[in-house]
């Protein structure tokens, strides 16, 4: 009998020491434990939400990003119940899912980016020579966008440019190569740009100065054929050597690339001297939502990858561009051009599609 209590009293205290760790884990679990946030994001914020520190930094604030790449106009048509955010690039496809969504309030803006032209040394260096550009370091300079647009007026070729002659790679149509308007950003803040220029320094806003804009717009955009949807596979397409020595991408791009170590000798960035940043804006369609759209507006830690991943975090220039003769540091000396609503925006990149 002894022996059989023996027994059962060890069976009852191995039992409560199971039972003591199986607590202790799930408290353990619980002090670590994240909400999970799905989103919709545009194609150039993809490696920063998978980055294994910004997971880290996201996880120690008790959240996990799952999130889904789309062209930031293309989101309009997604359907997004059951996703906490959108995070597209620009603040006009932003507008536009918040009126759709019901969603109220300012809208976040954590970071933005400027849009830069990544020339081939050779065509920045044919650029200055015949005053389309100017260059202020062996790797950077800035692209006279009226210069630039005169030129596309008159369907300039390379080979009429003085200095071309020696660089067998430059020869047809003097052009930018940006993405599709009608489904990406940066392809729609082109044509936002271009416009701005075009009509004096003055954003087109009536029927009529969309009327005036439109042979222009189309002439920078039926010469590059098929376009891509994405700035990622165009910048991919320029750093491998392929298509074309001017494309229009985002700065934080290069920032990137350059943050991983990697310096192009045959690489210049260009800054336009009148150009449109891409503002991030989030649109928070859950409060789990707006909590991240706060973190990544104000939580050091992540506004410090922000700047890896290059990232201009609102209000904060110090820290960034510190790859020497590549990027600005300060956007002194260009011009920001104001954005069209979204419905003349939209008209814009209809009409240059033809």
């Amino acid at each position: 009998m002894r022996r059989i209590i023996g027994i059962v009293l060890a069976v009852v205290l191995i039992g409560g020491v199971v039972a003591a760790v199986a607590a202790g884990r799930d408290t353990g679990d619980k002090s670590t434990a994240t909400k999970t946030v799905r989103g919709v994001i545009g194609s150039e914020k993809a490696e920063f939400f998978a980055d294994p520190d910004v997971v880290r930094a996201l996880a120690a604030k008790g959240f996990t990003v799952k999130a889904e790449t789309s062209g930031s106009w293309a989101m309009e048509g997604l359907d997004l119940q059951g996703y906490d955010f959108a995070l597209p690039s620009s603040q006009a496809p932003a507008v536009e899912l918040a009126a759709k969504y019901k969603v109220s309030g300012t809208l976040p803006r954590p970071f933005y980016s400027p849009l830069v032209v990544v020339a081939h040394k050779s065509a920045a260096e044919v650029l200055a020579g015949n005053g389309l550009a100017t260059l202020d370091a062996e790797h950077r300079g800035t692209l006279r966008m009226a210069a630039y647009l005169d030129a596309a007026r008159e369907d300039r070729t390379w080979q009429q440019l003085k200095g071309s002659a020696k660089y067998g790679e430059l020869s047809g149509t003097l052009y930018l190569s940006s993405t599709d308007p009608e489904s990406s950003n940066s392809g729609a803040l082109y044509l936002a740009a271009a416009s701005y220029v075009g009509n004096g320094g003055k954003v087109v806003a009536s029927d009529a100065e969309v009327g005036k804009a439109t042979p222009l717009l189309r002439k920078l955009i039926s010469v590059q054929g098929a376009q891509q949807t994405s700035t990622d596979a165009a910048f991919r397409d320029f750093v491998s050597g392929a298509g074309n020595p001017l494309v229009l991408v985002y700065e934080s791009q290069v920032a990137s690339l350059l943050a991983d170590g990697q310096r192009p000798d045959d690489l210049v960035v260009l800054y336009p001297d009148t150009t449109v940043n891409s503002d991030h804006t989030v649109v928070p369609l859950t409060e789990n939502g707006r909590a991240l759209a706060e973190l990544l507006s104000s939580e050091p830690g992540l506004r410090d990858l922000e700047v890896r991943h290059g990232f201009r975090p609102q209000g904060a220039a110090a820290g960034f561009a510190s790859a020497g003769t590549y990027l600005k540091q300060q956007l002194t000396g260009v011009r920001q051009a104001p954005v069209p609503t979204s419905t003349v925006l939209h008209e814009l990149a209809r009409r240059a599609r033809g």
